[in-house]
């Protein structure tokens, strides 16, 4: 919990206006931390007396000094897993870590946090890792965001990665922006590229800016590590070496009572059918040319004669016809399928910077100047309501040969 020194406090409110939490009260004039306070350390930078401080007991204490920049080393990612099993982004972040990893003449290391899953640390050496920080804790089996915060701040602390790179997954979007302010450094988040600059050697980490229509490339040349969260399916993942070993890193760390405020009492699977875009090996995606809703029917039609996935441009996402899950592009999903056939989408820049690394793409437009064309390996210069149904219909003509 944070700290008010009376003597130095005015009574003035700005902490009160900054505290997002209403965790803030002023008695007899100066101001108190309730309870309810989160640690966020929002409130710290409004005060201009210094009177907010960190309790040192909590375990939530920032680094009061901060080491040079030149005793930071090593390319970190969080290997993200659930119950068990590494998300795919992991295996794409040890791709980016190695390449980035070469050009700094440094180890790449992946931190592993979690009960009973010290196994996951071959695959995380096999997919490029040369060490694994592995800190297995009951309390860490499901995911929450205090105490896995507390670890990885605890690992950053001790350690001192340079770079620390997480999946822009919901929980990687979750934790990244507490553990970098725990740390007191950057975070630049959903990433969609990363370099190592050939003449400062810090981290440049581009990303979509306003609403995709620009690409920033952001740095943070004074503080360490250097954070980014980066979008599923935009880096390449190397082939596995089964072969390859590494050094295991074990820690033990005590979490204070206060990092435990939430229980997982339960978890229940989810019913409905998720759509798995970044995985797919064939997608079949459609823009506003398919007109309606009723459009996207005979998408899902040919789909799954094909066994691929539906996916959607923008427009067509805003338009109501489908939901936002099956979004392709700089604001939707990033994608590398084997095929990519695009129904009706005119190829917007901000589209194809989500699909245009795909192994295989095939464009249906009735414009034949249409911007898909370029990135295209086939088109189709038709009409999409004519030429789906054929498709279909040959579709189903194979499968009976079979």
């Amino acid at each position: 919990m944070m700290h008010i020194n009376p003597e130095l406090c005015t009574g003035c409110k700005a902490c009160l206006r900054r505290c997002p939490f209403e965790a803030i009260e002023i008695v007899d004039k100066k101001a108190r931390i309730k309870e309810t306070c989160t640690n966020c350390g929002a409130c710290l930078d409004s005060c201009k007396f210094g009177a907010i401080e960190k309790e040192e007991d909590t375990g939530h204490t920032a680094p009061q000094f901060k080491p040079s920049p030149e005793s930071y080393e090593g390319i970190w990612i969080f290997a993200e897993q659930h119950r068990g099993r590494l998300a795919e982004v992991v295996r794409e972040l040890l791709g980016a870590a190695q390449d980035l990893a070469t050009q700094r003449q440094t180890y790449v290391a992946a931190a592993l946090l979690g009960h009973e899953v010290s196994l996951l640390a071959d695959e995380l050496f096999a997919y490029g890792a040369d060490r694994v920080y592995l800190v297995e804790h009951h309390e860490l089996a499901s995911y929450r965001t205090e105490p896995y915060t507390f670890v990885l701040a605890k690992l950053v602390e001790e350690f001192k990665p340079e770079i620390f790179l997480l999946g822009a997954t919901p929980l990687g979007r979750d934790l990244a922006p507490r553990l970098a302010r725990r740390v007191g450094t950057g975070l630049t988040a959903d990433c969609t590229e990363l370099a190592i600059d050939p003449e400062e050697k810090i981290l440049l980490q581009t990303r979509p800016a306003f609403g995709g229509n620009l690409m920033a490339t952001i740095t943070c040349p004074h503080h360490r590590p250097q954070m980014a969260t980066v979008r599923p399916g935009v880096m390449r993942k190397k082939e596995p070496d089964y072969s390859r070993t590494g050094e295991v890193v074990r820690r033990s760390y005590e979490i204070p009572s206060k990092c435990l405020r939430t229980k997982v009492l339960e978890v229940i699977e989810e019913a409905r059918t998720t759509v798995n875009l970044e995985e797919a090996e064939i997608i079949i995606a459609g823009g506003r040319g398919l007109g309606g809703p009723e459009g996207f029917k005979k998408l899902e039609e040919v789909a799954k004669l094909l066994g691929a996935t539906v996916g959607a441009s923008r427009a067509a996402v805003d338009a109501g016809w489908i939901s936002r899950d099956h979004q392709v592009g700089q604001t939707g999903k990033t994608v590398k399928p084997k095929l990519y056939i695009a129904c009706g989408i005119s190829g917007a820049i901000q589209h194809l910077a989500g699909m245009q690394n795909s192994g295989c793409i095939v464009a249906i437009n009735t414009d034949p100047e249409a911007p898909i064309f370029k990135v295209a390996d086939y088109g189709i210069v038709g009409d999409v309501h004519e030429v789906l149904p054929i498709l279909a219909q040959k579709l189903r003509s194979l499968q009976l040969a079979y």
